[in-house]
């Protein structure tokens, strides 16, 4: 099964892909209007044949916003979309690029796919069991 894993914001979204045990960084989408980021996602969700979508939830305003944003996400794709609570993910995924020694350049432009990847093999290794 091939998941895509989604870490909203405001600006930018990163984005990774699964297969049911490994989840590897995909890219980061820079957006200007919520339509533009649906179209890009949607693109993507039918390039890698997604079954599911699994968007990281977080508390506090932008977790309600991300929230709208994946209703209207499961509107616009129809996949199967849940949540994965990504508390820590950024700061997970900053140190293990770091660990990897992954240049700062690099890191900076694809953090959100690399916290969208720790979010993701989260929920994939929680589902396991």
């Amino acid at each position: 099964m091939r998941i895509l894993g989604i870490d909203y914001g405001r600006k930018k979204i990163g984005l990774a892909v699964a297969t049911s045990i490994l989840a590897e960084a995909y890219e980061v989408i820079r957006y200007e209007t919520i339509g533009e980021a649906m179209k890009k996602i949607e693109k993507v969700a039918k390039e890698e044949n997604v079954e599911k979508i699994v968007v990281g939830i977080s508390e506090g305003q932008i977790g309600m916003e991300t929230k709208f944003f994946a209703n209207e996400l499961k509107k616009i794709v129809g996949n199967k979309v849940v949540f994965q609570d990504e508390t820590l993910s950024t700061v997970d995924a900053q140190s293990l690029a770091i660990d990897a020694d992954v240049k700062r350049k690099k890191r900076k432009n694809f953090e959100d796919a690399f916290a969208a990847t720790v979010m993701l093999q989260s929920y994939i290794d929680r589902v396991k069991g």
